[in-house]
């Protein structure tokens, strides 16, 4: 089982935003911060997959980036939905991720 490199209190505000804004939707965390690849400043990658793997409503995905943005959380958080990735990219965050929980 891989782990996320990631400050406990980064991931509760980040868990807070997603309960806020998506509550319908899981996040999974990828590439260098489960990896461990990561240093302090590398992004978090991640993708969000609406229960059903429907693309979640733009609007929504929108509001959620912008409170992302706005947040005190001192990186870069990436996150983009399952549903508008092509297949190949699928292929290659299921080798590994974590779920945020």
């Amino acid at each position: 089982m891989s782990e996320l490199y990631l400050r406990d209190k980064d991931k509760q505000r980040l868990l807070k935003l997603l309960a806020d804004y998506l509550p319908n939707v899981t996040a999974w965390a990828y590439g260098s911060r489960v990896k461990g690849e990561a240093h302090e400043a590398s992004d978090l990658n991640l993708v969000l997959r609406s229960t059903d793997l429907s693309q979640i409503p733009i609007d929504a995905l929108e509001d959620f980036l912008q409170a992302l943005n706005d947040s005190n959380i001192p990186i870069l958080v990436e996150a983009r939905d399952w549903a508008r990735l092509p297949v190949s990219f699928h292929e290659e965050i299921l080798k590994n991720y974590v779920v945020l929980e």
